[in-house]
């Protein structure tokens, strides 16, 4: 027996000194699903975290690898196909904002129940097995667009029209509800319509242009999203004459900003919506750390002109520009 004894002592003490179990470190990947691939919140969001994986793995000494896996255009069903994908690739966790909750909802389940960690962000799926949601809290979204238009507004108040995209959209159902409990509290301003519409710049932009001829003493708008801003459609409107309060700042919304025309942006931190969501996997997988509950909300920041020059130097790094 006491050579066996021997033996297996050299055996360890070989392993110990071996280069290659000493820089041998933990690896994890992490799945990405975004909804559509060229928008440039999901790009911001892209970069934030392979951001994150090259900061996680030099600060912990592990090995973080993103899969970045987003369709083309919004599309659950790919986003459904894409959950499976990583599943069989291997990975430790995956982050996904989803386009239509209930299509994703039953891949996200099976992936839970085969040990993978799943997160949702900028658009939950509530009711799957999903660990936490991060992002923005729609409803507070609402709240802060009429709070600044009705600072925009003044004493004098007015009447105001709310742009709402999709009238069948969750959040966006959510940030009209936020915009009507703010809008309770300003007796002088009264609101005339929440108008609905496809989510196109061009559609939005003629609804908005359609209803302000109509009802030409609208004095505001809330957008609850910024779709009308993604274009030059309304750039020929006359600084300041009517308020807009619109949401996210995007580069082509904040030249509307510049010009006066928008008084404000309420702005989400999509670059985050990677980079948190990464950290939080990673929190999971490699520490075991659990979230104190199933919502991780993120801030909101305004955009004016006081600083929005500074804000747009942001997405020359989200945007991937500044490498």
């Amino acid at each position: 027996m006491l050579p066996r004894v021997i033996l297996s002592c050299a055996t360890m003490v070989a392993a110990v000194l071996s280069p290659a179990a000493a820089d041998e470190r933990p690896a994890y990947k992490i799945g990405l699903i975004a909804k559509s691939e060229n928008n440039p919140v999901f790009i911001a969001a892209r970069v934030g975290a392979e951001d994150a994986a090259r900061e996680l793995s030099k600060e912990r000494n592990i090995d973080v690898e993103i899969l970045w896996r987003t369709p083309a255009d919004e599309d659950a069903q790919k986003q459904a196909s894409f959950l499976e994908q990583l599943v069989v690739a291997g990975v430790d966790g995956i982050a996904i904002s989803c386009t239509d909750a209930s299509r994703v909802t039953p891949a996200i389940n099976k992936a839970v129940e085969r040990g993978i960690q799943i997160m949702c962000f900028d658009s939950d799926a509530p009711n799957s097995k999903r660990f936490c949601y991060h992002g923005s809290d729609d409803q507070e979204i609402g709240r802060a667009v009429m709070a600044e238009l009705a600072a925009a507004l003044g004493t004098a108040g007015g009447k105001i029209a709310v742009l709402a995209g999709n009238q069948t959209a969750p959040n966006l159902q959510a940030r009209v509800r936020g915009v009507r409990a703010e809008l309770a509290r300003h007796a002088n301003i009264r609101l005339v319509e929440v108008y609905y519409h496809k989510e196109t710049a061009q559609d939005a932009a003629a609804k908005v242009r359609e209803v302000q001829t109509a009802q030409p003493d609208i004095a505001g708008w809330a957008m609850v999203g910024g779709w009308p801003l993604f274009s030059d459609a309304l750039m020929d409107w006359k600084p300041g004459e009517v308020k807009i309060v619109a949401v996210d700042a995007l580069p082509a919304q904040l030249k509307y900003v510049e010009k006066g025309i928008v008084q404000a942006l309420i702005a989400q931190r999509v670059y985050d919506w990677g980079h948190r969501s990464v950290e939080l996997l990673v929190d999971r997988v490699h520490e075991g750390k659990q979230l104190p509950g199933p919502r991780d909300i993120s801030r909101l920041d305004k955009v004016t002109r006081e600083n929005v020059a500074d804000y747009a130097r942001n997405w020359d790094k989200w945007l991937g520009k500044s490498r």
